[in-house]
């Protein structure tokens, strides 16, 4: 397969990619074309056909697999494709995977590590609830799999929900051995459902976009209502256990203007937020230096979210 990371201006594509998008639109001329973005697991590239409805463009809609064939030019410093046939792909002719950025780790064995946290529980409430949803629901855990944690920012690939929960579950089992303060149980249980809600705030690949219900819920409202309604099945689950471990999910992301329906108020609250926004912040920073080469330590400009400008480190 040809990788869209390895195309160079001046070849000729004869590739299958997954449509990211499609939009018509009008040159200056007032002429109609069509602009694509096309995508496979290592990137995006921007593609143009130019006489849309001419022979050799057959029909095709967003998120189809395509085999497009065209000649790779450049504009305006970024590669771009310059379509001359285009049909829409068969089932056989494409392996999904191929087409969708994903966790460089094994899932299966991720997901193996975060039940392992499960055993561990001594609580038999909080183990019955983490039970009931990653162990006992097939459904539930197949789909934890496939997810990604977001629809940018960070782990916005396949598999990155997993990932996410499973850092942010490693640092919280770490804070929970090194303060006696915390309820190791509440904590690890928390981080485990912290963003169970993005299930249902993103639509799958490959459309990984915000549903109706994330944008008017969102993940955190979401999740908390999903524990509550899943605590009220198991019989004697204590009413303050349960409301500990619903505030732990509501204030995950530390402050209101990030999110959070109410403040920390639990020193596992606290804990969980911390986990949270280090193994983002610190994925983010990875990503946004993933293509600057080691040993690179030119300034990579301002960044918005951590409001300062980036570069690597010197070692």
């Amino acid at each position: 397969m040809h990788y869209i990371e390895t195309l160079r201006e001046g070849e000729r594509v004869n590739e299958i990619y997954l449509c990211k998008n499609k939009q018509s639109a009008l040159t200056k001329a007032g002429k109609p074309y069509e602009a694509l973005i096309l995508q496979d697991k290592t990137g995006t590239l921007d593609a143009k056909i130019w006489e849309p409805g001419s022979v050799g463009i057959d029909d095709f809609d967003r998120f189809d697999y395509i085999n497009v064939v065209g000649d790779i030019t450049s504009f305006q410093g970024a590669l771009q494709l310059n379509v001359k046939r285009v049909r829409k792909a068969t089932e056989g002719e494409y392996e999904p995977k191929e087409y969708l950025p994903v966790s460089e780790y094994n899932v299966d064995e991720m997901y193996e590590q975060l039940l392992g946290y499960i055993k561990q529980m001594e609580n038999p409430y909080l183990k019955k609830l983490a039970g009931s949803f990653f162990i006992e629901d097939a459904d539930f855990a197949k789909r934890f799999k496939f997810h990604s944690a977001a629809k940018s920012v960070h782990h916005g690939f396949v598999g990155g929900l997993l990932e996410h929960t499973l850092s942010v579950t490693k640092l919280s089992a770490y804070f929970a051995d090194n303060y006696k303060i915390l309820n190791r149980d509440l904590l690890v249980c928390a981080a485990m459902f912290h963003d169970i809600g993005k299930l249902e705030e993103l639509s799958t690949f490959p459309e990984n976009d915000y549903t109706d219900e994330g944008q008017l819920l969102g993940h955190i409202m979401i999740g908390a209502m999903e524990i509550a309604e899943r605590i009220k099945t198991i019989d004697g689950f204590p009413v303050k256990l349960a409301h500990e471990m619903e505030h732990c999910i509501l204030a995950h992301h530390g402050e209101l203007e990030y999110g959070s329906p109410k403040k920390p108020a639990l020193p596992e609250a606290v804990a969980l937020s911390y986990a949270d926004n280090i193994d983002a912040k610190m994925e983010t920073m990875r990503e946004l230096l993933a293509n600057v080469p080691e040993g690179d330590t030119q300034w990579q400009g301002f960044n918005r979210l951590f409001e300062s400008n980036i570069r690597r480190s010197s070692i």
